[in-house]
């Protein structure tokens, strides 16, 4: 609310606010809501003394209570104490009550599904990954048999060859990743940009591990290209059209 009336960066302490007919100063602005609350309505915190005397009225009544915990204390423990003081007081349970903690474990729990349906999806999306890398491999292999039966007539050794092999497809994958990388940072700095309402943050832990992984898929599924390759037969990979 504090940016809408005082866009300019001005700071609103010590101003005036009219609410209804009702002058009252500003002494306070607090942080940002969290990102979860999709309440967008504009919000002042009142003395409740000035909310009945001076704008509601004497006779008027709350719909709402709001009831904050220290960080120290039970959130259940401390719901038991006021539904049990608010029932007493009203002499029958006339009211609803909605713990916040009730409703992030619901999240939490959307959340965890969530991941471990990405993480299904992403295990899936490196093993088709890492099978076509493979497959290519394969094909390369069989295509450049002349080339590798000549690289072992004038000395190459079969490790030579298999390390050839496997730098290439570690290269293949290591730039996927990279693309993949900067795919994503593209994507999160147009979703979180000015206006957004959420903030789009990449780890740098996870740029490490997707980096590392794309290593390994490379190296596992070069492996069987690069060992069949390094098998072949001088005699035979020259002979061959």
């Amino acid at each position: 609310m504090a940016a809408t009336l005082f866009p300019n960066d001005e700071s609103p302490l010590g101003n005036i606010l009219l609410i209804g007919r009702v002058p009252v100063i500003i002494i306070g602005v607090f942080a940002p809501p969290p990102a979860f609350r999709f309440d967008s309505r504009l919000e002042v915190l009142l003395p409740y003394t000035a909310v009945k005397g001076r704008l509601e009225g004497a006779d008027s009544s709350l719909d709402v209570l709001t009831v904050r915990v220290a960080d120290s204390v039970d959130t259940a423990v401390a719901e038991r104490a006021v539904v049990g003081l608010i029932t007493r007081r009203h002499g029958t349970k006339d009211f609803i009550v909605d713990n916040l903690d009730q409703w992030l474990k619901s999240v939490e729990g959307t959340s965890q599904t969530i991941w471990q349906l990405t993480s299904f999806v992403a295990a899936i999306s490196l093993l088709v990954g890492g099978i076509g890398v493979m497959n290519m491999m394969l094909i390369s292999a069989t295509e450049r048999t002349r080339e590798i039966g000549l690289r072992m007539a004038v000395g190459a050794r079969r490790i030579d060859i298999m390390l050839q092999f496997l730098i290439e497809a570690v290269t293949i994958c290591t730039a996927g990743s990279i693309l993949g990388v900067a795919l994503a940072l593209g994507i999160a700095t147009v979703l979180g940009g000015p206006g957004s309402e959420f903030a789009m943050i990449i780890s740098a832990n996870a740029i490490v591990v997707a980096c590392a992984v794309a290593l390994w898929i490379g190296l596992i599924f070069g492996f069987l290209p690069a060992r069949n390759a390094s098998r072949l037969n001088p005699v035979d990979a020259l002979s061959r059209d």
